[in-house]
């Protein structure tokens, strides 16, 4: 063959291309395979199919040795849940201790089985322990809700999960489910599931099990319940701490048992006529459950107890023996505690019979203090949490729309207002609560002296609608739409709960930042276990969901809502101790750098005092839960006392901290009143100051009137103190403790009068 022939060239081609098509690139061939959409979904397909094949051979593996007997699937740990302070001190306890007592199906009545059956599982004694048709149902349900609001579970799907699964809810959780009660239902009778699943069903009160629940709604054994009270029972199945009638009005739990007889009837378990019967039973409860608060902090510890029931489900919190670290600060709780009760106490022949306080730290959100009544004991005021209970904040509420104006750049501090009768459109004509009129003012005069007027004023600069929007992005969520209010919006028309203003007030000390108020750091269950938030895999609902579209969003957890150099001029003012004695005196200022704001609504129904340090803010109000007005007490005198013995009682052995100054905060001198008045030092975001005055610069603004002798020595410069050196307010105001490292909080001493300022 010749050397250069076409066939000998073409075989040996073949053979090179041949050993090279043994080297396999394998990062191209996966490329190439999944870049088909085709076979992207066949293999997710292929893997989600290989999952569905595992799941139940691994299921059953995995709890086979629970699965054997009665025995072993009831859990007959003691249960509840446990409350600790900051520092590991228990201070509450609910529903502690009860171990389950079991009774076989033989001593349940009939009725009772029949009630859980129709209200609840109604092809229970047919189905394979799973529904398809009500999993299909519940699906379409929780999407129209956003949210699961049905589950679609049978009677043995719910026995599965609260022997052997944990309360998220997910998707593999509740593949596991129908595997377990499938299962379940290969296993026993359905009678023995219908009575493993009543003596381990929870029904509220710490009382798992029909037998616990029949002595603890109604004193008796379960084998003694009639029909009125079974379909009790069941009806708070759903959720018991809604509808328990021991510790709600009975009349929600009385609705359900009409809703469990109706489905009895409708089943053929029982007659109209019994129905009837059973509904017009007077039901006697059992009234000596009742269990004392906690010691110190109740309003607290419910409050935390009701957000774990809400996020956790009352009955995972229970079983599991949730212990849970909150942040509570128990030695400054009682103090608080004291200083409330003392001064309502004080207060009472002026009309006022409530008082409340939030304590925060700024620079996380984490609640040090929550007093919500002046004594938990007062069955009339005091088992009223006022502390989340929404009021009209009065005056405290002005800085939310004066720091949108200074984040705008509408307003500086030195821009000259109108305090002068003034008609605003919607014919609206407000006044200063002396009715006095001072002609033209600083904005950081008007603030400082909370004058009206310019408040009113600077609300139209802003508008509502933005004054809104400011507010609900500083963690505000009680207000309704901007159309529902006019300009007195800036004087605190709206409702806003107490711990929320304090967290307003929080996020100015912290610059701007925004944080979520937050009373646990750490979560474990009766196993030391820690508990991490539930997960929820079926979050989407609320996408397909058209309805929730269009809902707002909720502030994110450390955002910056307001700028900081905003923030920081809210503080200047604030913190003036100069500028406010003008109309204060010396009632507000404390031994150290603080920012301060009173609030007071009309007609004296609620009087507020709120302020901050850098690390530590306080927010307090007095008043009557059923708004009637006390005797003009207004904010610096029935709540400002609080505020400062509360405040000067925990930074005693602090620091003295300065508020940081943005770098975009500059300072320039200025006359307000024309360049041959005498000037002072101001504030400016970087941009908006005026040229300097030139002149003659004193520590504060010749209009403001000369301290009386009760009010600060003022620095001598510069004007808005940062720094101020104030000096303790003589008596009658209320006086800090001589010795408040060595006072106990149970003998705070009784505010002394303070100076009625309106």
């Amino acid at each position: 063959m010749h050397p250069r022939s076409r066939l000998k060239n073409t075989t040996q081609g073949k053979k090179n291309r041949l050993k090279q098509n043994k080297k396999i690139d394998w990062h191209s061939l996966v490329k190439k395979t999944l870049g088909n959409p085709k076979k992207k979904l066949l293999y997710a397909g292929l893997v989600v199919l290989v999952i569905l094949i595992i799941i139940p051979p691994a299921t059953y593996l995995y709890f086979a040795s629970d699965l054997k007997s009665k025995a072993s699937i009831m859990n007959t740990q003691e249960t509840g849940l446990t409350l600790l302070d900051r520092n590991g001190t228990p201070f509450y306890t609910y529903d502690l201790a009860k171990t389950i007592s079991y009774v076989p199906i033989s001593q349940i009545p009939k009725v009772t089985q029949y009630a859980l059956v129709a209200s609840e599982d109604k092809n229970f004694y047919t189905n394979p322990g799973f529904s398809v048709s009500g999993i299909v149902r519940a699906f379409f349900a929780d999407i129209f809700a956003g949210k699961i609001v049905e589950g679609g579970s049978t009677i043995t799907q719910e026995l599965a999960k609260n022997a052997f699964l944990s309360s998220s809810q997910n998707i593999l959780r509740k593949y596991q489910e129908l595997v377990l009660a499938a299962e379940l239902n290969r296993r026993f009778s359905k009678q023995d599931i219908l009575e493993l699943y009543l003596n381990s069903v929870y029904f509220g009160e710490g009382s798992f099990g029909i037998q616990n629940a029949s002595e603890t709604y109604f004193g008796i054994p379960a084998n003694n319940l009639d029909l009125a009270q079974s379909a009790l029972l069941i009806g708070v199945l759903p959720a018991p701490s809604i509808y328990s009638p021991l510790s709600n009005p009975p009349m929600y739990a009385l609705q359900r048992q009409k809703i469990v007889l109706n489905e009895m009837v409708a089943d053929g378990y029982i007659s109209q006529d019994q129905a009837n019967q059973a509904e017009n039973e007077t039901l006697t409860y059992n009234t000596t459950k009742p269990q004392p608060p906690a010691n110190i902090a109740p309003h607290f510890a419910l409050y935390i107890r009701d957000q774990l029931f809400k996020q956790y489900g009352e009955e995972a919190v229970v079983r599991d023996g949730f212990r849970v670290t909150t942040t509570l600060d128990s030695d400054l709780q009682q103090y608080a505690q004291t200083a409330v009760t003392n001064q309502v106490t004080y207060l009472k022949y002026d009309q006022a019979t409530n008082g409340a306080l939030v304590a925060l730290n700024p620079k996380n959100g984490q609640i040090l203090a929550m007093v919500g009544s002046y004594n938990w004991n007062d069955t009339k005021f005091g088992q009223t949490n006022m502390a989340v209970a929404p009021r009209q904040p009065g005056s405290s509420f002005k800085p939310i729309i004066y720091g949108r104006a200074f984040q705008d750049q509408l307003l500086t501090p030195a821009t000259i207002l109108q305090d002068v009768k003034t008609t605003f459109p919607g014919n609206y004509t407000p006044h200063d609560y002396d009715y006095r009129y001072r002609g033209n003012v600083t904005v950081r005069r008007a603030l400082s002296n909370s004058l009206n007027i310019p408040a009113v004023e600077v609300m139209e600069k802003v508008g509502v609608p933005n004054g809104l929007d400011q507010a609900q992005k500083m963690g505000i969520t009680t207000l309704q739409s901007a159309n529902h209010y006019g300009l007195s919006f800036v004087l605190g028309s709206g409702e806003v709960p107490l711990i929320q203003m304090t967290n307003v007030y929080a996020t100015f000390a912290d610059q701007g930042i925004y944080h979520n108020t937050t009373g646990i750091i750490q979560i474990k269950d009766k196993y030391g276990n820690t508990v991490t938030k539930p997960t929820n895999f079926f979050s989407f609902l609320s996408v397909l969901n058209p309805f929730s579209w269009f809902s707002n969003t909720t502030v994110n957890n450390n955002e910056q809502v307001i700028s900081p150099e905003a923030a920081y001029l809210i503080t200047s003012i604030l913190s003036d101790n100069a500028a406010r004695a003008e109309e204060f005196d010396g009632a507000l200022t404390i031994d150290r750098t603080a920012a301060v704001k009173t609030g007071t609504t009309d007609d004296f129904k609620d009087a507020l005092t709120l302020g901050y340090t850098p690390s530590f803010v306080v927010g307090v109000w007095v008043g009557n839960n059923n708004d009637k007005p006390m005797d003009s007490v207004a904010g610096s005198l029935g709540a400002a006392p609080i505020w400062r013995e509360v405040m000067e009682h925990y930074l005693i052995n602090e620091p003295n901290e300065t508020f940081p100054m943005p770098t975009d905060i500059v300072t320039e001198d200025v006359c307000p009143y024309g360049a041959y008045t005498a000037g002072y030092m101001e504030y400016f975001i970087d941009g908006t100051q005026p040229d300097s005055c030139n002149s003659t610069v004193t520590a504060y603004p010749t209009f403001t009137p000369a301290p009386t002798k009760n009010a600060p020595t003022p620095t001598n410069k510069p004007g808005p103190t940062n720094t101020p050196v104030p000096q303790p307010t003589a008596t009658p105001l209320l006086q800090p403790t001589d010795t408040p490292a060595q006072v106990t909080p149970t003998n705070t001493p009784t505010p002394t009068i303070g100076i009625h300022v309106p």
